[in-house]
């Protein structure tokens, strides 16, 4: 009798994460992630259900990580400004918050997140309606800036944002 296998989701999800990062939405099968992780088709179906059901733990456990990440990431920099803020949480793939917008939990999910970092950062600027203005306007040029920064260098940099914004 062969022994069975046990991969830990996390695995399973990473391998997810890379065939989504390589290959789009469409290269995410039971198949490719069956070849990618070792485990049987119909393992992976006992666990999630169906394809979408996979992709969608795969997504929600990465929310898991990066809003623990960014938790972590404003107690360890209470001390610190706006851009040490955003050097901790570190970088957040954009095309992959864009597609999980089309999911309406994960688009909950990640305005919920978004209002935190806003928050954060407008802690670290300052207080009032000018130190939110500025907190929006420094995550979307964060966000911004990861989105970009495959299309090339740029002479855009942060913490000349910050500066113009204090």
């Amino acid at each position: 009798m062969p022994r069975s296998r046990i991969i830990p989701d996390a695995q399973v999800f990473a391998s997810i994460h890379r065939l989504l990062e390589e290959g789009g939405d469409k290269a995410v099968s039971f198949g490719s992630v069956s070849t990618a992780t070792g485990l049987a088709p119909p393992t992976l179906v006992q666990r999630y259900g169906n394809r979408e059901g996979m992709v969608r733990a795969a997504r929600h456990a990465a929310w898991d990580a990066l809003e623990g990440r960014t938790g972590e990431a404003i107690a360890d920099t209470a001390d610190k400004g706006p851009q040490g803020l955003l050097k901790a949480i570190g970088p957040v793939d954009p095309a992959a918050l864009a597609a999980d917008l089309r999911d309406p939990d994960l688009a909950t999910r990640a305005a919920a997140w978004r209002k935190g970092v806003e928050t954060a950062l407008a802690l670290r600027l300052g207080s009032g309606a000018k130190a939110r203005e500025g907190a929006a306007l420094l995550f979307a040029a964060w966000q911004g800036q990861a989105l970009w920064s495959g299309a090339g260098d740029s002479a855009f940099r942060l913490k000349d944002a910050v500066k113009r914004l204090t």
